[in-house]
């Protein structure tokens, strides 16, 4: 999927940093393990490829403040999914 395509540990993105971009519960602030990851994807590269299957269970915009978060915002206007970064 987006792995092979996109430079950066996307498996470990999805390992450390899934509880904090999931649909269901509070958005809370990512731990250094995701914050480590988040630093070495090329997030809109990772944007580009989300598909209306992840975007069920992910909500992109847990994701833009985790990334936010982790001192790598996506750029304003950036399109993740269906969704557009303020």
């Amino acid at each position: 999927m987006v792995s092979g395509q996109c430079q950066g540990d996307v498996q470990g993105l999805m390992q450390q940093c899934s509880r904090y971009v999931q649909k269901s519960g509070p958005k809370t602030a990512p731990s250094q393990g995701c914050c480590g990851v988040v630093k070495t994807v090329d997030l809109p590269c990772v944007c580009n490829h989300i598909t209306d299957e992840v975007e069920q269970i992910i909500s992109m915009e847990k994701a833009a403040y985790v990334a936010q978060s982790c001192g790598k915002p996506l750029a304003h206007g950036t399109k993740c999914g269906s969704y557009t970064v303020p």
